[in-house]
């Protein structure tokens, strides 16, 4: 049957459940933009799906000069503009994790990129999704935007009048909220408590039942701070026993009902429906959270489950640790109920 686990093998695709994201990226890979044009014309102003989908297509069209090719014929197209902006600040990314010296000079070059962007379309908060991911790459906060006054005194100063921007045009705007995250916990001061606080004021933000995303965003403040206590040698004190106590329960319940009940299968992020399954089952709750691994199908994503993994390091200890939790839920919760649809894709 469709949800045995004796059948069951996950699959590590970015576009997720996103079938016409899917056959772009195919496209864009060899070397074809017409594709990616068509899908993010139709897309239009669906802000959240235009942030997710161009954060996708970035992650390959920067291996390649697709998005030039596509200027070099329509130099005006707002959503070509918009993607220079994304290629030139994955690169940035990827040269600053690979610890590469000419990623500050990257950088100057992808901030243009988006402010030019964001001239020509005022509307778009993509362009100033990617001004706020650049902000990860510059820790000791030396460029004058990313350590703006924060909204709240329990927060450290950051790039705030970035996220304000995006909040602006699309106020529950997913990855926005995740790049201000990973600032925080790229900063030496801190870290983990910072992200903490953060995801605490941003739930105080938003409506418990709105479906949105960022109901999940503290549980990845937590996998973080569990992280940290890890590799500090003090895991063994938390453990999964974290996900057991308040406010985790309270947190995980807002994601599970207002988050997972209400939103678009279509958009729903394959992160997010991994963390929300690994937070439920570390809580033992094992039927909600078969429900959640019957819906993200075979979509399985290396987060969080290495970072509970024996091997935190290994990519095949993390997906054992996955199988593991998603065969005990589905055991616990038993077959499927008939009639009820199990992704395949």
């Amino acid at each position: 049957m469709a949800g045995s686990t004796a059948e069951f093998r996950p699959r590590f695709h970015p576009a997720g459940h996103d079938a016409e994201l899917r056959v772009a990226l195919e496209e864009v890979r060899v070397g074809r933009w017409m594709p990616m044009r068509n899908l993010l014309a139709r897309t239009g102003d669906r802000w959240g799906l235009r942030t997710s989908r161009s954060q996708v297509l970035a992650s390959v069209a920067a291996r390649s000069h697709v998005v030039w090719e596509w200027l070099a014929e329509e130099p005006s197209n707002l959503d070509a503009l918009m993607m220079r902006a994304r290629v030139d600040t994955e690169r940035v990314l990827h040269a600053y994790r690979a610890g590469h010296a000419g990623a500050g000079e990257l950088a100057h070059v992808a901030r243009a990129s988006a402010a030019s962007a964001a001239e020509m379309a005022l509307a778009d908060p993509v362009p100033w999704v990617c001004r706020l991911a650049l902000a990860q790459v510059d820790p000791e906060k030396r460029v004058r935007e990313h350590r703006a006054a924060p909204p709240d005194r329990m927060l450290p100063t950051g790039p705030w009048g970035l996220l304000r921007e995006v909040w602006q045009r699309d106020q529950h705007n997913r990855e926005a909220h995740h790049r201000m995250l990973q600032a925080l916990l790229a900063a030496p001061v801190g870290g983990p408590a910072a992200a903490l606080n953060f995801t605490h004021a941003v739930k105080s933000w938003v409506p418990w039942q709105s479906g949105s995303a960022l109901l999940v965003l503290p549980l990845y403040a937590y996998a973080q701070h569990y992280r940290d206590k890890r590799e500090r040698g003090r895991y063994e004190a938390i453990g999964r026993a974290q996900w057991t106590r308040e406010p985790l329960i309270d947190d995980v319940q807002r994601a599970l009902q207002g988050w997972f009940q209400l939103s678009d299968p279509v958009e729903r992020s394959a992160l997010d429906l991994n963390h929300l399954a690994h937070a439920l089952w570390a809580g033992r709750r094992h039927e909600e959270a078969a429900r959640v691994f019957r819906a993200m199908g075979r979509h399985a994503t290396a987060q969080p489950w290495s970072l509970v993994a024996a091997e935190p390091r290994d990519p095949q200890s993390g997906l054992e640790e996955f199988l593991k939790a998603r065969r005990q839920c589905l055991a616990v919760a038993g077959p499927a109920r008939p009639g009820s649809r199990v992704p395949l894709h």
